[in-house]
C-alpha cells in the first residue's frame, strides 16, 4: 500500500504510527502541542525515533469530549500538516470523521484519513471524499452504546457495514485498513476481550491497525494514570504484531519501535 510517497509492506511488517494531538483536551497529552512550532518539533522527534507515519488530530475523542466544528478542527490541523510536509517526507495521516476536514487536509498533502466512525458519521460524504481522492483510509469500529449480543461477531457485522459503505462509494479494497476501536463503544471487559482476540479480526481480510496506547483499559488493568501506561501499551503492541497487525498507533514511538524491532529479531532467528 502506498501512503504518501512511501510504500508499505503490510503483510510482513508492523509499522508505527506516531500520535500528534493538536488539542487542548486529549486524555493523555492535551495542550502539549497546540502551538505549531511545538507540534512540528514533536513530529520531527517521532520521525527520528522511528515513526513510519504521523497521525495528526484536531479534536479530542476521549469520553465526554466536546466536539469542535470543522473550521476549528482545520485551524488546528492544517498549519501543522503544512509545516510537517515542508520539513520531512514522512507520510501524514489525519484523524478526523469530518468530510470537510478530510478534503482540505488531502489537498494539503495528507496521505491517509483515519476515521473513528468508519464512514458512518455522515451520509456518505466522508466515503465520497476518500473515494474521489484515492488516498488510503483507516476505518474504525465504533458504537454509541456498548450493547452487544455477541461482541466479536457484532463487531465484525458493524465493520462489514462500514465496508459496504466504502464499496458503494467506490473506495478500492486495497486502500482500506480496519481498526477494532479499543476504547470506543466498549466496556472495560469488552476491550480486554478484544485485546485477547486480536487475530479474530483477520477474518475480515483487510490490513489492521491497533490503537490502544495509554488508553483507559490499560489504566484500569494496572491502576495507573495515563502518563504511566507505557509498559502496558508495549504489551498491546507486541500482541498486535503477533496477531498480524500492520500498524500500531502510539504516543511513545521510540519504546514501541524498540519492542517491535526486538520481536522482529526473534522472529528472524
Amino acid at each position: 500500500m502506498k501512503i504518501g510517497s512511501r510504500e508499505f509492506d503490510l503483510k510482513n511488517n508492523t509499522y508505527v504510527m506516531g500520535i500528534l494531538n493538536i488539542t487542548p483536551d486529549s486524555f493523555s497529552d492535551g495542550g502539549s502541542y497546540t502551538d505549531t512550532d511545538a507540534a512540528l518539533r514533536h513530529a520531527l522527534v517521532m520521525a527520528d525515533e522511528g515513526a513510519d507515519i504521523i497521525d495528526i488530530g484536531g479534536e479530542s475523542t476521549r469520553p465526554g469530549h466536546v466536539p469542535v466544528s470543522a473550521d476549528e478542527e482545520m485551524s488546528r490541523i492544517i498549519p501543522v500538516l503544512e509545516a510537517v510536509k515542508r520539513e520531512t517526507d514522512i507520510p501524514v495521516s489525519i484523524d478526523t470523521y469530518k468530510a470537510e476536514t478530510a478534503k482540505e487536509a488531502i489537498g494539503k498533502g495528507a496521505g491517509l484519513i483515519n476515521d473513528i466512525w468508519g464512514l458512518r458519521f455522515d451520509h456518505g460524504e466522508m466515503a465520497g471524499v476518500i473515494a474521489d481522492s484515492g488516498v488510503p483510509c483507516v476505518l474504525m469500529h465504533n458504537r454509541h452504546e456498548a450493547v452487544y449480543y455477541d461482541l466479536l461477531e457484532d463487531m465484525l457485522t458493524d465493520l462489514n457495514e462500514t465496508l459496504s459503505i466504502a464499496k458503494a462509494a467506490g473506495i478500492k479494497e486495497d486502500k482500506i485498513i480496519l481498526d477494532p476501536g479499543i476504547g470506543f463503544g466498549k466496556t472495560y471487559d469488552d476491550n480486554i476481550t478484544v485485546l485477547n482476540n486480536l487475530g479474530y479480526f483477520c477474518k475480515a481480510g483487510y490490513p489492521l491497525l491497533l490503537g490502544a496506547s495509554r488508553k483507559s483499559v490499560i489504566g484500569n488493568a494496572l491502576g495507573l494514570p495515563a502518563d504511566e501506561r507505557l509498559e502496558g501499551t508495549i504489551v498491546t503492541t507486541v500482541l498486535a504484531s503477533l496477531a498480524g497487525y500492520s500498524f500500531v498507533r502510539v504516543h511513545d514511538v521510540a519504546q514501541n519501535r524498540r519492542a517491535l524491532d526486538m520481536l522482529r529479531a526473534i522472529n528472524k532467528s
